[in-house]
């Protein structure tokens, strides 16, 4: 089979309150959700109609099954999804504070069974026939996964779209020089960089977007896409600059609206649009996953931000 999106990385379940604005302390019910950025995103462009996968790994577990389960309901196909024995399935806590503190708690010990993807395990053939492969930084932050995220560029050979989503998170990483080094030696590897100003900060030592772009695209890649929050967003090319300004919602939950934009900038990429329409409808997909509590089940459909953007014209 040949995907349309091919998401590699992170995968766990989200445990998150349904209480808002209560501390974990205090939280009396929770519920569950698929989640992990590069599954999120796998769910995100199937909510698009676009054909996608995520490889990664599960523990051999209860909520590894319901992490098949979820992909199958979602449309995702779980077909290089496999399980390590002895390493649980994550599962991340969050507290929800809108409109801008959601503080995240990741339990990913001893060690996160995603980071146990090897290059010997890759789907080399699917992974060069994919319109697009989608891969985070944190798929660099331990053997043998760094590895295989090398082996599985080489295996596109910067054929079609190669996206690194530069999603750093500290917790990951013994320091943001280290998560720096390596994400300097991926960027020759792939044709488009997605991050926020801080995931910015760390790949090219800068917060601000313009000179944060023109690092990028010095660095390789021949798209940047820059998150600036409230500030909207910031994309460039060699030849082209778009900004386009953020969309005003009554936030829920923040977080997973990266991921959000992130599957709709994979469709926008893939149907050809130009970037201003790009970027104009990635940035509404995010706004509308923050109005929701979860992440994976938030993810819109195509009507559905077409809807939400001409109601915002």
């Amino acid at each position: 089979m040949t995907y349309d999106v091919l998401t590699m990385g992170r995968v766990g379940v989200d445990i998150y309150p349904l209480q808002s604005g209560v501390g974990l302390a205090d939280v009396s019910t929770f519920a569950r959700f698929l989640g992990g950025s590069a599954t999120n995103v796998a769910v995100a462009a199937a909510r698009h109609g676009r054909r996608a996968a995520v490889i990664t790994r599960t523990g051999a577990d209860p909520f590894g099954d319901y992490v098949h389960k979820a992909l199958a309901g979602f449309g995702v196909d779980d077909a290089f999804v496999s399980s390590v024995d002895g390493l649980p399935t994550p599962v991340t806590f969050c507290e929800i504070f809108p409109p801008d503190y959601f503080p995240i708690w990741f339990y990913r010990y001893p060690k996160a069974p995603d980071l146990e993807i090897t290059a010997a395990s890759l789907p080399a053939a699917s992974i060069a026939a994919a319109g697009l492969l989608w891969t985070t930084v944190t798929g660099l932050s331990a053997e043998p996964s760094r590895t295989a995220h090398f082996a599985a560029w080489a295996a596109r050979g910067r054929r079609g779209l190669s996206v690194l989503d530069l999603d750093y998170r500290a917790v990951f990483w013994e320091s943001r020089a280290a998560a720096r080094a390596q994400v300097r030696a991926a960027l020759p590897h792939v044709n488009v960089a997605v991050g926020n100003l801080d995931e910015c900060e760390t790949a090219v030592g800068t917060r601000d977007a313009v000179p944060a772009a023109a690092a990028l695209l010095d660095l390789g890649v021949e798209l940047a896409v820059i998150k600036q929050g409230p500030a909207g967003v910031y994309a460039r090319t060699r030849d082209e600059t778009v900004t386009v300004p953020p969309v005003p919602v009554e936030v829920v939950n923040g977080i997973g609206a990266g991921d959000g934009f992130g599957g709709a900038l994979c469709h926008g990429l893939l149907a050809g649009w130009p970037l201003a329409r790009t970027i104009r409808f990635a940035n509404a997909a995010g706004a509308i996953v923050t109005t929701k509590l979860e992440c994976s089940s938030a993810m819109p459909t195509t009507a559905e931000v077409e809807e939400f953007l001409a109601g915002h014209d």
